[in-house]
């Protein structure tokens, strides 16, 4: 076993916060300078690491960590009342928009599997939304809570519809329906379980005692978890993604007040993914990305701005669902524009997609550069009028009508 690419792999993601630290007017994310220095320095350039067995592994992993961060986002305690209903109502725009568009592909001939882009389509990237709604501290604002809450809906379907269409592992869809049922129950099971386990005093304290020493012992109960509910998922016929978003989602319903009640823990399970096992799926996804295939002709470059386009319309027009919720214009935009920003997902489905022959390999670099361009474009657009002040807004259109 060799590790020279994967120290490359490391180099690159060491070295793009000291480049983004340097250029502090760029305001780009991190994810896409390493995707781009993947592609830079891969196959598709300057051939100089190669996606080897090591590489690989820890990118599955990695794509899995991600996934299981973005679960550990969602409280499903702000999942009610009129929220709910804001969100549910985003969600189902989502989902007829996204098959309108697979539809209308699928007649243009510039889809295979319709039913595959909109499911790329649907979801949004909530581990990257939230830390720009941190800084811009919008979390607790009625736009960041619904944002948080349609990405976290999109999210959560993306990742459903996927497993349950899309796996290497053979079986009709109704069969996968009835098995994605009984990992629900499972789910359940293990939920149900594990908050009559916290109720014991013995096991509370023994895990306060070891939790901040050599033992780490919650960092070891959720990487249990999460291996645990991925090779569940995988048994089922389902993808391991599945299984690590749902282990996010689990540990935030078992433990919904872990970053007030013991904060280090979050920054743990942060600094294991971010700090190593997330920019390692980002850099190898850049390796392998297609960079011949996407300016193989025109026609395939012209396809970025159509599938851009289309993100933008699956997921930034349904936020006409939130009006009511008292946003302003400003705020309405900034949230279709972040919710429109995807990435991560478009990479899964689209690699998931390549091995099932369920896409070309230039519709999938097509998307996937549009996944890049929303996550550097949009959140630049929307985070002034995220900021923009109520009034101005209100001012503006009173001079108009003056």
């Amino acid at each position: 076993m060799a590790y020279d690419n994967l120290f490359i792999v490391l180099a690159v993601a060491a070295g793009v916060p000291f480049l983004l630290a340097l250029l502090p007017r760029a305001r780009l994310p991190g994810p896409v300078l390493e995707i781009v220095a993947g592609v830079v320095l891969g196959p598709a350039v300057l051939d100089l690491v190669q996606p080897d067995a090591t590489v690989e592994a820890l990118s599955v992993i990695g794509l899995s960590f991600l996934l299981f961060l973005a679960g550990l986002e969602i409280d499903v305690r702000r999942w009610q009342g009129p929220l709910a209903r804001f969100v549910a109502a985003g969600l189902a725009g989502t989902v007829a928009l996204a098959v309108l568009v697979g539809w209308v592909l699928d007649l243009g001939g510039l889809a295979e599997s319709p039913l595959l882009v909109g499911i790329a389509l649907v979801a949004t990237s909530l581990g990257l939304l939230v830390p720009i709604l941190k800084d811009a501290d919008a979390v607790d604002r009625p736009v960041g809570q619904l944002i948080i809450g349609g990405a976290s809906a999109g999210e959560f379907t993306a990742v459903a519809l996927l497993s349950l269409f899309f796996s290497e592992h053979a079986s009709g869809p109704a069969v996968r329906l009835l098995l994605l049922l009984g990992l629900v129950c499972l789910t359940g099971l293990v939920v149900v379980t594990s908050m009559r386990a916290g109720r014991s005093l013995w096991l509370s304290r023994t895990v306060l005692k070891l939790a901040d020493t050599s033992a780490q012992i919650r960092i070891r109960l959720t990487m249990l978890l999460i291996v645990g509910l991925s090779a569940l998922a995988m048994h089922l016929g389902f993808e391991a993604i599945l299984g690590a978003f749902i282990a996010g989602a689990v540990l935030r319903m078992v433990d919904p007040d872990a970053e007030q009640t013991h904060p280090r823990f979050h920054v743990k399970l942060e600094g294991l993914g971010y700090g190593f096992l997330v920019p390692v799926f980002f850099v190898t996804s850049g390796i392998e990305f297609d960079l011949g295939t996407l300016f193989a002709d025109a026609g395939t470059v012209l396809r970025v701005p159509m599938f851009l386009a289309a993100l933008l319309l699956v997921r930034g027009l349904p936020v006409l669902a939130y009006r009511r919720a008292g946003l302003s214009r400003a705020e309405l935009v900034a949230a279709g524009l972040l919710q429109a920003t995807s990435l991560p997902l478009i990479v899964a489905a689209t690699t998931i997609g390549l091995k099932l022959d369920a896409i070309r390999p230039e519709n999938a670099a097509a998307l996937v550069a549009a996944g890049l361009l929303s996550v550097v474009v949009f959140p630049l657009i929307a985070l002034p009028l995220l900021n923009r002040p109520r009034g101005s807004a209100s001012a503006g259109s009173d001079s108009k009508q003056a």
